[in-house]
């Protein structure tokens, strides 16, 4: 398959475009800056120009052609920036859905966070409250489309070593999970048809990555 990465120089993407490439894939890196081409080359990824923030719709349906899947991996991280929370994480979800549908491609999996059905209480502030708020809003949007989606939803992301062990489905705790891990769960999804309509909390654990994917696809 050739597999849009939205947010194509994230840590999670990272890690994911040489476990696709291993996988026989062709991971096609979405982003804004062109000093990341020759990096992302590096790993194997063909690289595309997308700016989450100010494309249109019609430019995810262009830079998603030819695309058999698409990766939602994109945040606006933890800058403080409230607007970005809503311009990145929310709408360039929906952008990347109506852009998927429009350019006829079906399997959509989505990177979100865990717990974020639950708005956080209000002394925690402001931007996380956005960030949750954003999160939950793409995730339902994902839920009611057409598209064939799996959404995982990590605990809080570390830069660990990866560790291949995690507990992946609905009623996983709060944790921590490595970047590392969460790609490789990523890889196992999109080649795993049973994961579609899936939504799974992800964080470390003692499972094998392959084992937890096919345990909560296959039950």
């Amino acid at each position: 398959m050739r597999i849009a990465i939205v947010g194509g120089h994230g840590k999670v993407a990272l890690h994911l475009h040489p476990l696709l490439v291993r996988a026989g894939h062709t991971p096609v890196a979405l982003v804004r800056n062109e000093s990341y081409h020759d990096e992302l080359r590096r790993l194997g990824a063909e690289v595309r120009p997308l700016d989450i923030e100010h494309a249109e719709a019609t430019d995810f349906t262009a830079a998603f052609e030819g695309c058999d899947a698409v990766v939602f991996a994109a945040g606006g991280g933890p800058d403080g920036n409230i607007e970005r929370k809503q311009t990145v994480d929310l709408e360039g979800s929906l952008k990347s859905v109506h852009g998927a549908r429009e350019a006829g491609i079906a399997r959509f999996v989505q990177v979100s966070a865990i717990g974020v059905d639950h708005l956080p209480p209000l002394d925690q502030g402001d931007v996380w409250r956005a960030y949750v708020e954003a999160k939950r809003d793409a995730d339902a949007a994902l839920r009611a489309s057409d598209l064939d989606w799996t959404i995982i939803r990590p605990g809080r992301l570390t830069d660990d070593p990866a560790t291949g062990l995690v507990a992946l489905g609905t009623d996983a705790e709060r944790g921590d999970v490595t970047r590392a891990d969460v790609a490789a769960v990523l890889a196992a999804v999109l080649d795993d048809d049973e994961t579609v309509g899936h939504q799974w909390n992800l964080v470390g654990g003692d499972t094998p990555v392959a084992e937890a994917v096919a345990r909560a696809a296959h039950g």
